[in-house]
């Protein structure tokens, strides 16, 4: 079953949300997020992820597949949280990941359906504190312990999804005083303790002479491109200065 509660938000463009948290009478089989980040966890998933998506660069690897790990739990949670002013139980030791037939995450079973705030969150931190400490930064940790992946690749890989969220939400009309504290969280350099916000800018709008203009281009490169088969991402940093080897996305050569 998926929470009712959010049904009104998955309507236009982001319909095909309306499915990707549902409840435990959701019986397929599902891992818990915590056994994602173990080793044999991640060995596990990188198997059934390597059977669809060749290459032998796990760092890659795992970059590709938290990509959409992040749009897909970040997108509803965030939007529940700051429309509905509902809060989730997205804590990786709650939550389950139902993989789809490709390996990547088709769906989050939660424990419960979540409540409303039960007060007005002081600021983004302790607003999205569930999602942030419970979910990202145990991932975002667990994952670079693994592999060695840069942790500033996938906070980027997080943060330009929640950037992107927020421009989308407020394209489509929602106030600007229900979006403020999901800007507040990429556009606050630190955290109200002094420490590095890791969802920081994580991207800028750059002005070119060639192809589309502005580019909205992310800060760290996904490395995506260290797949086979796989080109740069349309905002990757390295568009105009291709690593070797590195080829550049269809949509942009067209547009040259």
């Amino acid at each position: 079953m998926t929470i009712r509660a959010l049904a009104p938000l998955f309507v236009g463009d982001f319909e095909h949300y309306r499915h990707v948290l549902v409840l435990p009478d959701d019986r397929r089989p599902g891992i818990p997020a915590s056994e994602l980040i173990t080793c044999d966890g991640l060995t596990w998933l990188l198997e059934q992820y390597g059977r669809h998506q060749p290459g032998e660069d796990r760092r890659a690897l795992v970059s590709q597949w938290s990509r959409f790990y992040f749009v897909k739990l970040i997108v509803p949670t965030v939007a529940a949280n700051l429309v509905l002013g509902h809060e989730l139980p997205v804590a990786i030791d709650r939550l389950e990941v139902i993989l789809s037939d490709d390996g990547l995450p088709e769906a989050f079973r939660l424990p419960h359906e979540g409540k409303p705030f039960a007060r007005k969150p002081e600021g983004p931190f302790e607003r999205f504190e569930a999602l942030l400490e419970g979910n990202l930064a145990p991932m975002v940790e667990g994952w670079h312990h693994q592999v060695r992946l840069s942790r500033k690749v996938l906070w980027n890989n997080a943060a330009n999804y929640l950037e992107w969220l927020i421009g989308a939400m407020a394209g489509l009309g929602v106030p600007t005083a229900m979006l403020a504290d999901g800007k507040r969280l990429v556009e606050w350099e630190r955290r109200p303790d002094g420490h590095r916000n890791p969802m920081y800018s994580p991207v800028r709008y750059v002005e070119r002479e060639r192809g589309p203009s502005p580019l909205r281009q992310r800060r760290q490169c996904c490395i995506r491109y260290r797949l086979p088969d796989l080109a740069l991402c349309e905002n990757c940093p390295h568009i105009d200065r291709p690593p070797k080897g590195a080829r550049l996305p269809e949509s942009l050569i067209q547009r040259c």
